[in-house]
């Protein structure tokens, strides 16, 4: 078997990667797949360990590596270079924005946690039919911010 008997098409590869044929045109304009040969009418060959990069870059996204990011990579790597240690510094930037992430969730989840407490409360005392005006609660606190990030971090009481 030669290798163009076991290189890809572009739709086999994307239908083995999961990924539709318009994302690996585009993961190979970005520089995540290398250039691909072509045959004589025009399709574009890839070799079989590009389902293994496909799925890698699939993994990586989900962590939240960028695409830009990723093609930096794999760009360096193609070319003989060790972006290892580039690797790990974005993997720890991830890490301290997930945890940043993590710290807002919880504030959020602890000051929604409170306005159930208190439009429950609001609801027991109000007649049924007559508009508890709930949400309004939300703007009648000064000095909620604009971003999701930052409405929910605890005041301290004066």
């Amino acid at each position: 078997m030669t290798p163009a008997d076991r290189a890809l098409r572009s739709g086999d590869l994307a239908r083995l990667s999961g990924v539709s044929p318009d994302t690996i045109r585009h993961y190979e304009r970005l520089g995540i797949l290398p250039k691909s040969p072509r045959t004589a009418s025009g399709y574009r060959l890839y070799p079989r360990e590009a389902v293994d990069r496909v799925q890698l870059v699939k993994r990586a996204l989900q962590l939240g590596f960028t695409l830009a990011e990723l093609a930096e990579i794999f760009r360096a790597g193609d070319s003989g270079s060790a972006p290892c240690h580039r690797v790990l510094d974005l993997t720890q930037q991830k890490l301290r924005a997930i945890k940043q992430q993590i710290v807002a969730l919880r504030n959020t989840q602890h000051y929604m946690q409170r306005l159930v407490r208190k439009w429950n409360l609001k609801l027991a005392h109000t007649k049924s039919g007559v508009k508890a005006m709930l949400l309004h609660d939300l703007t009648a606190k000064p000095g909620l911010r604009s971003t999701a990030v930052n409405n929910f971090k605890r005041r301290k009481v004066s």
